[in-house]
């Protein structure tokens, strides 16, 4: 079985971001890291090819050129090979990404899709759920635990909700996006990197996949948060309520 995994290349986890002066967005010459959502759903394809229930890791990434460098990343990681959809200066939103993602599913046929649960630039959350609805696969989101039966050709994914925990049968192919506590991501080791150099990472353009790249959403304006008003000390506990009820009100 081929596990496919798609991977974003996002502002670094560990960088603070600066609004544009125009404020038609955010700074993004900066760090550029993979999505760390993507690197845990990598992570578990792999551990999954590792346990003998895949024969083939392939990751993918769209956008400008710089995204083959977040490729070679999880080539590095242990993936083995990568394909690249060239996207250069135009915004990429879930629909389109989605529609990319079906035509590359339908070239590589793979038995289970594997995304992170959304990405740490947009928070959007949308990929794994429409790319599962034009699949017409079944999906598991936030999944906290992945368990393949390749016999069966089932996944079990145990995901955490409100309540507890829900747990998942689904029929493969699917859709599975990861949540935080699905597995920590390993450190791709020198000689990987090395290695990832020379595997494959083939191109393609979004005509070349029959899908038009257009703009579902227009961002209007992106602000900073406002800034967060100093506290205050209060000389005791009914000083405290008395804010508490009257000011912030809270109680």
């Amino acid at each position: 079985m081929k596990i496919l995994v798609a991977v974003k290349r996002v502002v670094d986890y560990a960088v603070k971001i600066r609004v544009k002066p125009d404020k038609t967005g955010v700074d993004t010459n900066v760090k550029m890291s993979m999505n760390p959502f993507c690197e845990i759903a990598l992570e578990e394809a792999l551990r999954i090819k590792e346990s003998g229930n895949a024969s083939e890791v392939v990751v993918v990434s769209m956008g400008d050129k710089q995204c083959v460098e977040t490729l070679r990343t999880g080539l590095a990681m242990g993936a083995d090979r990568g394909i690249y959809v060239s996207v250069e200066q135009q915004p990429l939103y879930p629909l389109s990404v989605s529609k990319l993602l079906k035509a590359i599913v339908a070239i590589e046929n793979p038995g289970l899709l594997l995304l992170g649960k959304q990405a740490i630039d947009d928070d959007c959350n949308q990929t794994g759920q429409m790319v599962a609805g034009l699949l017409g696969w079944p999906q598991g989101t936030f999944a906290s635990k992945v368990a393949l039966d390749k016999q069966k050709r089932t996944a079990i994914v145990e995901r955490e909700v409100d309540g507890g925990l829900e747990t998942l049968c689904l029929d493969l192919p699917a859709v599975i996006t990861s949540d935080l506590r699905l597995n920590q991501p390993r450190y791709a080791t020198l000689p990987n990197i090395m290695k990832a150099k020379s595997k494959v990472i083939k191109t393609f353009k979004p005509s070349e996949l029959n899908v038009e790249i257009k703009s579902d959403l227009e961002p209007v304006q992106v602000t900073e948060p406002p800034k967060r008003k100093a506290g205050v000390l209060v000389s005791s506990v009914d000083e405290l309520i008395d804010k508490l009820e009257n000011e912030a009100h809270v109680l």
